[in-house]
């Protein structure tokens, strides 16, 4: 009977622990651009969306254009606590690459790519 408690008690506990280690990274909800998306240009608004509270002050958002030129967004501070808020203007037709980076507020940097298409109207 002891073991049982003792095995059930070592289950929760390893349970637990990676249950808490998991919660700490943020991990997108949703994207607008979506997930290789077509979208109309010239200007694109910009939202992604967490599981979680994230730093937006030590986030990054990164656009990455058709002919390889990077570029710094700049992400609105009225974000709320899970979301980076953005826009990227003056896009031509083309496949863009976003580049964000997050820092949740346990510590743990996420990081992610969102490829989508931009269409002149």
């Amino acid at each position: 009977m002891r073991s049982w408690k003792l095995g059930l008690t070592i289950l929760v506990v390893i349970a637990t622990y990676f249950a808490s280690a998991a919660y700490g990274h943020a991990i997108v909800i949703s994207t607008t651009p979506g997930l290789r998306e077509t979208v109309r240009g010239p200007d694109v608004p910009i939202k992604i969306q967490f599981n979680s509270r994230i730093d937006f002050r030590r986030s990054r958002l990164t656009l990455l254009a058709p002919g390889g030129k990077q570029t710094a967004l700049g992400i609105v501070e009225a974000s709320s606590e899970d979301s980076l808020i953005s826009e990227a203007r003056g896009l031509k037709s083309g496949v863009y690459l976003l580049r964000w980076q997050v820092l949740a507020l346990d510590g743990h940097i996420t990081r992610g790519e969102v490829p989508f298409r931009v269409q002149q109207p």
